[in-house]
């Protein structure tokens, strides 16, 4: 990669901007560099890395989600990252081809986009959701090289802040991050999640139904400890190859575990990262979304006030959930913070990133994420 071909927040006219490396830097080096994690691969560097990393996007749908994907991809795309598009075996083989199609016909953006041709039946609430994200995962691990961090977005997600502004502060953390919400409190969801025992009919039959309960119930495992958390999440790669490869046995252990767990995709990865001593000291207690849990609002379908946008907004999280297809609120998100026209992304180059103002407000996310008390006390206890 030729520096020169990057626009690295040295290379801009605002002060602020190269402040803004000096202070991440500063932080990181303070909070991070103590305590590095032992088992990473060693060629890839800790802290103080100013490249632009790589992201690689798992976005996956259902029956009836093309349009959704469509434009959701349209907003996502960056022609330094990765796309793995995945609409389940709900949606029809024309859903499938026209997605497929879609993304041929704009080749010259969409190079770096892949359909998933063999589509996975998923269940809701079973563990069939867990299995297709790892299929997704496998997949991108075999065809994209050289990423950083894998992002899960479902159809209903959407993000705030351009591309540009995400790869920008992420050039500046350490690449063994993983964004990932979790706890061992896990409160009602013992006796709701963790001591029944499901069957997920999805890895037996090809028609999507819910999940079979048996009479049975279990106690909890004493050689690991229960974690839980969000279904969305921004992991590392060395992450995910541990996962996936799994040269210890721990990720095989859990994923017959949770083979019969209700909302598996809420527990596994946490699970995993906090169990294991070389990632356990790694996690960042947040999962890079705003959520509005009003019920009523989301009714409305996030038909959000003046107020309910502004709070959103000044999150800093790059994503949030839940919208539906068409919501009067994304062409807001459009215009005001993605500066989209016509649903999609200018071409770019790969190695050229220009961050909008957004990029002060995933900062001060990360600023305070980051800081040195609130970074450990949150992590896997």
């Amino acid at each position: 990669m030729k520096r020169s071909h990057i626009s690295s927040p040295r290379s801009f006219s605002r002060p602020a901007i190269s402040a803004l490396g000096v202070f991440l830097l500063f932080l990181l080096g303070l909070t991070l560099t103590s305590r590095k994690p032992s088992g990473l691969a060693p060629n890839r560097r800790l802290a103080g890395k100013s490249d632009i990393p790589r992201l690689a996007y798992l976005v996956t749908g259902t029956k009836g989600d093309v349009k959704r994907v469509k434009r959701l991809l349209g907003a996502i795309h960056h022609p330094r990252n990765y796309y793995l598009l995945h609409l389940d075996l709900q949606a029809s083989d024309e859903e499938r081809m026209e997605l497929a199609k879609y993304v041929r016909s704009e080749k010259k953006k969409f190079k770096n986009v892949m359909v998933m041709g063999l589509a996975d039946l998923v269940t809701e609430k079973g563990p069939t959701m867990l299995a297709s994200t790892l299929h997704g995962v496998a997949v991108l691990l075999k065809r994209a090289k050289d990423w950083d961090w894998f992002i899960n977005l479902s159809s209903s997600d959407y993000p705030l802040m351009p591309q540009d502004d995400i790869l920008h502060i992420f050039s500046y953390l350490p690449r063994y991050l993983n964004f990932i919400e979790h706890t061992s409190n896990i409160g009602w969801k013992e006796n709701q999640r963790a001591r029944p025992i499901i069957i997920d009919p999805g890895f037996y039959h090809m028609k999507k139904s819910g999940v079979f309960w048996a009479k049975e119930r279990r106690s909890l495992p004493a050689s690991f400890k229960l974690f839980m958390g969000s279904t969305s999440v921004a992991l590392t790669r060395p992450f995910l190859e541990f996962c996936i490869w799994g040269w210890d046995n721990l990720p095989r252990t859990l994923l017959m575990y949770y083979t019969n767990f209700l909302l598996s995709s809420e527990g596994y990865f946490q699970t995993v990262v906090c169990n294991n001593k070389d990632y356990q000291n790694t996690t960042v207690n947040h999962d890079l979304h705003y959520t509005h849990w009003d019920p009523l609002l989301q009714q409305r379908a996030l038909n959000l006030t003046i107020e309910d946008f502004h709070d959103m907004v000044q999150s800093g999280a790059p994503f949030a959930r839940e919208f539906r297809e068409d919501d009067v609120i994304l062409d807001k998100i459009d215009a005001e913070l993605l500066a989209l026209t016509d649903g999609g992304s200018e071409l770019k180059a790969p190695d050229v990133v220009k961050p909008t103002l957004s990029w002060k407000r995933l900062e001060k996310l990360m600023v305070r994420l980051l800081d040195h008390e609130n970074f450990r006390a949150k992590q896997c206890k």
